[in-house]
């Protein structure tokens, strides 16, 4: 039997994806079907995406918090650093954890879990009496318990609610991190001058508290695979996804998302003295930084409805394509109206392919594994920021110069192209196999 979930029986196609116009033909009437809801399942996108914004503000405490906090407690910048490191370090693995916990129970019991750790969290860093408690409350209960929770998992339980536009609605509920990036920081800012960095984290665990619950109380609704609405015969389409053995596929999709975020992470992490070293004021590299993530949402949803029509692969090796070539241009830029419009282009390529991930796990992987598996890949796109960020820095350090950051942030986005024309591939004669 067809859950109005899922994508029809049968192997996949090279598109990787159902077409609207099929999933039409299979019965589904609406965007997402619940028992016959779409409204439900649009109420069920829009409060993810709340979600996502809302609780992953304890993300930028580290960093708006780094110099007040490194003062009142007397360390160094490096060691200030380190709430936000290990935050993200949480983060990555709490939504592998939290992902699985939603496979298994639904996805309120890890909902209502982040719902308590994070204000915990914020409010135990707001009073502590030293650095370690600060960094604990933040790196484990606000990251690792907390923040983990409105990732990978509840971009795995939206796309159990969408099958003919999932690839929209996973790149929608994705944008909560560059919302709360425009939103939070700001705020933060403005709370921390006005009444001080501890009573600001209490108002911000205030906050998070009166709007995380109502939020999460809205995915009491189990998906139909976890209420007995199972399709037997379609499982077998997921013993060898791509005529590969499941963890040799997921172990790629790993990869390409070390690949494509190590070179995505170059300027993001580095434009602002990027553009400082070719004689421009630090402003205009923040307002540069600034392009590439409000073009990054744009990205996003063009590549989500890109990908509802040809798919997750083909989408993300488009968008590792241009992501290369505007990663080239960065190289032969030194005039302010470039590195403008070339920030804005990165934007642009680059937004959507995170995103596709999540596409390519639900295509190729059993809903029922969907949040362990589209949390791990999440993982190592968080990692591969990390990584990329850091190397970056190394190798000016070496050399004095960005031109050997971004050659290698092109080496490693030649990496990600390969990867996945290699899955593509793969899918194609995959498919031509079983027709």
């Amino acid at each position: 039997m067809t859950t109005p979930h899922d994508t029809p029986p049968g192997p996949p196609s090279p598109a990787d994806t159902p077409r609207p116009v099929k999933a039409a033909r299979e019965g589904m009437t609406g965007p997402g079907v619940e028992h016959g809801s779409p409204t439900y399942a649009i109420v069920r996108l829009m409060a993810g995406l709340l979600l996502m914004t809302v609780g992953t503000a304890s993300m930028y405490v580290g960093m708006v918090g780094l110099k007040p906090v490194a003062m009142e407690f007397g360390i160094s910048r490096s060691l200030g650093s380190l709430p936000y490191a290990l935050f993200m370090v949480g983060y990555g693995l709490g939504g592998i954890a939290m992902g699985r916990l939603a496979d298994r129970f639904g996805i309120l019991v890890p909902l209502l879990i982040g719902t308590i750790a994070v204000p915990v969290g914020l409010y135990l860093a707001g009073v502590s009496e030293s650095f370690w408690q600060y960094l604990l409350s933040l790196a484990v209960l606000a990251g690792l318990f907390g923040s983990s929770v409105t990732f990978s998992p509840v971009v795995a339980d939206i796309s159990h609610w969408f099958t003919a536009r999932r690839g929209f609605a996973l790149s929608l509920v994705i944008s909560g991190t560059y919302l709360a990036g425009a939103i939070w920081p700001p705020i933060m800012q403005g709370l921390f001058d006005a009444v001080g960095w501890r009573e600001a984290l209490k108002w911000v665990a205030l906050i998070s508290f009166v709007t995380m619950l109502p939020l999460s109380l809205l995915f009491w609704r189990k998906p139909a695979h976890m209420v007995g609405a199972h399709d037997g015969p379609r499982a077998v389409r997921f013993t060898r996804p791509l005529g590969l053995k499941p963890n040799f596929l997921q172990g790629a999709v790993c990869c390409a998302g070390i690949g494509c975020c190590v070179a995505m992470s170059m300027p993001q992490v580095h434009i602002v003295s990027y553009a400082s070293d070719l004689g421009f004021a630090a402003q205009r590299g923040a307002e540069m930084l600034s392009l590439m993530l409000g073009f990054g949402i744009v990205s996003r949803l063009i590549s989500g409805w890109i990908s509802d029509r040809i798919g997750g692969l083909k989408t993300l090796l488009l968008g590792s394509a241009l992501q290369g070539a505007v990663l080239a241009s960065f190289l032969g830029a030194d005039s302010l109206t470039s590195l403008y419009i070339i920030s804005a282009c990165f934007g642009l390529s680059q937004g959507g392919v995170v995103p596709s991930y999540a596409v390519i796990i639900r295509t190729y992987f059993p809903p029922a594994e969907a949040g362990g598996r589209i949390g791990l890949a999440l993982l190592f796109t968080i990692m591969g920021m990390a990584f990329g960020g850091f190397l970056a820095g190394v190798l000016y350090d070496l050399t004095g110069s960005y031109t050997v950051s971004f050659i290698n942030a092109l080496a490693f986005n030649v990496m990600n192209f390969s990867i996945v024309g290699f899955l593509l591939l793969r899918a194609r004669r995959h498919s031509a196999l079983v027709t």
